[in-house]
């Protein structure tokens, strides 16, 4: 009953803006600086509460599309589409939540009016998380660090977890939000790396942060599979993919225009652009599949549907890599310049595979999974 039409083409706005964000992408590239020019226009433009229904401030603006504008900017600028995409899946579960029972009112009406920037730090915490909690009168101290936290570097608050260690009853990881102007809260200079060079993505260092027991939004066991990620993975992993099918969209785009008058590839340019084609249509189509499960955020979790995002995952991470792939032996040397677009595609859609779950991981953790489905069902 919450479901809401998108007023306005938000498809056609993206692609105005993404127009500027291509033009600075090499820029932002070079000095793996993060693209505030970029989020200032995001916000002006209200792309930080899109999501969020109207009667909470948003613009109601449906998740297929939200997902359909990432992969638009993605073509542009990679870094621009992955920092903004995870802001929007932690949007994403706060309003399929709200959907549910009509909770994370304060929090989505906060985000609305403000247009704040959430940062997540789930992609290497999974089951077992880190960071330590200790309890103290009205809360808990936490202490940890978070590496690989996208736009932490422009956030407003940390949605992340920790391990409240209990002599009686185990382990426990306890999930939170943190303000990033927090006391003990600290932000390092450290992303100096390969590809997404421009997301932000600092690491996190928290030295007895205070967080009070109001805080905590869910407590589960250290290292077991919690039904919480059946509503976290099909959210997220639509929204992710959709910087990466961008990038390889761009590239294949970019790549067929030069191709075709590049002499040297002429006797093979047929193979090589069809094989660039198959890899890119196995992205594409498998990544709309992701982004039907999530259901415009109406779905119902279960624990098949996020078995099978996270293969789907690896498999349009891997359709990705290798559009882009063949897309520079259509042009052969001159991709590899790094004047060249394509050369920091080919650094970006490397990143895919880091998100949960790496791929060895997802193996192991699917074929598990399904084994014990096989399993009990003996």
């Amino acid at each position: 009953m919450f479901k809401e039409k998108t007023d306005i083409s938000w498809v056609a706005l993206t692609e105005r803006l993404a127009t500027a964000f291509k033009e600075n992408a090499k820029a932002h590239d070079d000095n793996g600086g993060f693209v505030y020019d970029n989020y200032e226009v995001l916000k002006e433009h209200h792309y930080f509460s899109a999501m969020i229904p109207k009667a909470l401030g948003g613009r109601g603006v449906s998740y297929k599309d939200i997902c359909e504008c990432l992969k638009i900017i993605g073509k542009s600028c990679g870094s621009t589409a992955l920092a903004l995409s995870m802001h929007q899946h932690l949007i994403a579960a706060s309003v399929w939540k709200y959907y549910q029972d009509g909770s994370n009112k304060v929090l989505l009406k906060n985000v609305a009016k403000h247009q704040l920037v959430l940062v997540s730090t789930g992609a290497r915490d999974w089951l077992s998380s880190n960071g330590s909690l200790i309890k103290t009168e009205g809360g808990y101290l936490f202490s940890g660090k978070k590496h690989f936290a996208s736009q932490s570097i422009a956030g407003d608050l940390i949605v992340t977890s920790g391990i409240y260690q209990d002599a009686d009853k185990g382990n426990s990881v306890f999930h939170f939000g943190v303000p990033t102007n927090s006391f003990g809260v600290n932000i390092l200079d450290d992303w100096d790396v390969m590809g997404m060079r421009s997301t932000g993505s600092q690491t996190l260092v928290f030295d007895k942060v205070f967080i009070p027991d109001s805080a905590i939004s869910l407590q589960r066991p250290q290292g077991a599979y919690h039904g919480v990620w059946n509503v976290v993975i099909p959210v997220a992993m639509p929204l992710i993919m959709s910087a990466y099918v961008g990038i390889a969209e761009s590239a294949f785009h970019d790549a067929v225009g030069i191709g075709k008058t590049y002499s040297r590839n002429q006797k093979h340019l047929n193979y090589i652009v069809g094989k660039a084609y198959n890899a890119l249509i196995m992205a594409w189509t498998q990544w709309q599949y992701m982004v039907q499960q999530a259901g415009d955020l109406l779905f119902e979790p279960n624990h098949k549907t996020t078995i099978d995002i996270l293969s789907l995952k690896t498999n349009v991470t891997e359709a990705c890599i290798s559009t882009v792939n063949q897309c520079m032996d259509m042009i052969g040397g001159q991709s590899f310049y790094k004047s060249h677009a394509i050369e920091r595609m080919f650094r970006d859609v490397q990143a895919g595979h880091f998100h949960p779950l790496p791929k060895w991981d997802q193996y192991d953790f699917t074929g598990r999974e399904l084994l014990s489905d096989y399993k009990n069902e003996k």
